[in-house]
């Protein structure tokens, strides 16, 4: 089969993990094992991408769609409504720091 060129752009963490593990499986090149990754993945089962058609239903009684911004508007304004609930997390470095002012003279 044909390969053709690509250009991926990884966290230099991953593509330091990557050259490891093509070194330790034998492999000639990240490419090669990033192949067999992608190769063994297809092969899983996970399937083939599957399109959205279908999965939406449009209201037979506006099939144009001329009330969905309405429709959008008010399920916005019905969440907006509802309460949420925050959390504070306190600082990392252990609180707020206290500035002292040195005098001069």
């Amino acid at each position: 089969m044909a390969k053709q060129a690509i250009s991926v752009t990884l966290d230099a963490g991953n593509v330091t993990w990557l050259k490891g593990r093509a070194g330790a499986a034998g492999l000639r090149s990240v490419s090669e094992l990033l192949d067999r990754i992608v190769t063994a993945a297809r092969a899983s089962g996970v399937g083939p991408a599957r399109s959205v058609v279908g999965t939406i239903d449009i209201d037979a009684a506006d099939p144009l769609l001329e009330q969905a911004d309405a429709a959008v508007r008010a399920m916005f304004e019905t969440s907006m409504r509802r309460p949420t609930a925050v959390r504070e997390r306190p600082p990392a470095c252990g609180g707020r720091r206290r500035h002292t002012r040195n005098r001069r003279g």
